[in-house]
């Protein structure tokens, strides 16, 4: 079977793709770009057909890995599933090694780094609390 693998489709293409529907195998919002190269590299590496769609220009969809025949959705999830163990792992023997070296991000570094966004989330947060805290205080009046 021949990989399949397009860029960039609007969902209005979809039809001559395949028989059956497309299947979203991994929503790329807020997916790093290694994750999603890893991922392309890994349906590549078992010869499961798939196509991406680009973000919409309005912020509306993220963006999308479809696996094109259905006959490959099973073995597409079993292989995703263990991608993300394996990255999993992986992002916690990295982020021990980083406690161990002292690198590890904390609250005091983020502090250190950037007092402005830290100073403005902590007011963000006040206000939402207020708000949230609005309607008791005014129906005990």
């Amino acid at each position: 079977m021949a990989v399949t693998r397009r860029r960039a489709l609007s969902p209005g293409l979809l039809a001559p793709l395949s028989s059956g529907m497309a299947k979203l195998l991994l929503n790329l919002r807020n997916v790093p770009d290694d994750e999603a190269d890893d991922v392309r590299a890994m349906l590549d590496a078992h010869r499961i057909a798939f196509y991406e769609t680009s973000p919409s220009g309005w912020g509306v969809s993220a963006g999308g890995i479809f696996i094109t025949e259905d006959a490959d959705i099973a073995q597409a999830k079993r292989q995703m599933a263990k991608y993300q163990e394996q990255r999993a792992i992986r992002a916690k023997a990295d982020y021990a090694a980083a406690e161990r070296d002292g690198t590890a991000g904390t609250f005091w570094t983020v502090l250190k780094a950037e007092p402005g966004r830290v100073v403005l989330t902590v007011l963000a947060i006040a206000f939402l609390l207020g708000l949230v805290a609005l309607p008791v205080i005014l129906l005990r009046g």
